[in-house]
């Protein structure tokens, strides 16, 4: 007869736990497909943002600590393979950590401060939209991973660890540091040449790449002061800011200046700047305005605008069409009109 309370106290402690340690899973993605039409180009059905497949989770482990964890894959549209067909499968990130009330530490591959903090000053949101300015202009064409294999995105770190302050009157420190491992990258000639690179294939990086950024928000105003370097030591800062004179109106500017002295002997700095704005119509939807230009040291200039419009189907589906003019020696013209759904 004793055992029938000893059972019941053993599933009531056990259950009790179970509550105690809360934790929970989410899948979520977007479905983002158009047309799309480029100078020389044929009409094609492409992407204007990252199509994602991704699983978050987050455990709670007692006294304002959590366990957190991400795992985020990119893919095509119109084919369904793995995003430009040779990224890593989990080219969005993979990460793993902590967060409470000193922030949020995580270790893995994911979007460096630096990348993660200007897109909230670029009047296309960030997007790897060719209309878009965060890709060459917005960041001065830099790129967070030179020694990652051929194809990878522009704005990855990875073996690197990743913190996020809390915010604190307005403020907020984001800080990314790597190892120097080696991620099977191409050979790099820099200031050597083809047959003695200055980074041979599958290189480690010579210096610890490391990316900060402080942002700052109160009421309608909004400001970034932001540096990186990565492997091969060329380096990136910007500042930036932006305004809401009104709720349905956002207006922002940056400049950025690079600098890949260490690995060119010429035309290693270019600077660049994006002024542009954002208004919502009421519920019929969002107009983005941008212009912006880019002066490497040497080379011919880059000038640009874009003007895109979104129309909201519902909190989640959006319809979108773009169009873009960027000249440098050549106008290339870019439109597209698509739908985003998200889940």
């Amino acid at each position: 007869m004793k055992k029938i309370p000893l059972l019941a106290i053993a599933l009531g402690v056990a259950l009790t736990g179970t509550a105690q340690a809360q934790s929970s899973v989410t899948v979520y993605g977007a479905v983002d497909a158009g047309l799309i039409k480029r100078t020389g180009a044929k009409l094609a059905v492409g992407k204007r943002d990252a199509n994602t497949l991704g699983f978050k989770g987050s455990e709670d482990l007692g006294s304002g600590l959590k366990a957190i964890f991400q795992l985020e894959m990119r893919y095509e549209p119109d084919t369904g393979t793995v995003e430009n067909g040779v990224r890593p499968l989990f080219q969005g990130q993979s990460r793993v950590g902590l967060a409470g009330g000193f922030g949020m530490l995580r270790i893995g591959r994911g979007v460096p401060a630096y990348m993660e903090s200007i897109t909230a000053f670029e009047p296309f949101h960030g997007l790897p939209t060719p209309a878009g300015f965060y890709t060459d202009i917005a960041v001065a064409g830099y790129t967070s991973q030179p020694l990652d294999a051929t194809g990878n995105s522009f704005n990855r770190m990875s073996n690197a660890l990743f913190y996020n302050s809390m915010e604190y009157g307005g403020f907020q420190v984001n800080a990314t540091v790597a190892t120097k491992e080696a991620n099977n990258g191409p050979a790099i000639a820099g200031r050597g040449s083809n047959a003695l690179p200055q980074y041979p294939a599958n290189a480690p990086a010579s210096a610890n790449p490391f990316s900060i950024s402080g942002t700052y928000k109160h009421g309608m105003l909004g400001a970034l002061l932001a540096y990186e370097r990565n492997g091969v030591e060329s380096t990136v800062w910007s500042v930036a800011a932006s305004v809401k004179p009104v709720a349905a109106l956002k207006l922002m500017a940056s400049y950025a200046d690079q600098d890949r002295g260490h690995s060119m002997a010429a035309n290693e700095t270019s600077t660049a700047w994006v002024v542009g704005a954002n208004y919502t119509i009421g519920n019929a939807g969002t107009m983005l305005l941008g212009y912006g230009r880019k002066m490497p040291d040497g080379v011919t200039s880059t000038r640009q605008w874009s003007l895109g419009y979104e129309y909201p189907l519902s909190k989640r589906t959006y319809l979108y069409a773009d169009a873009s003019d960027k000249k440098t020696a050549a106008a290339v013209r870019h439109v597209d009109l698509g739908m985003r759904a998200s889940f």
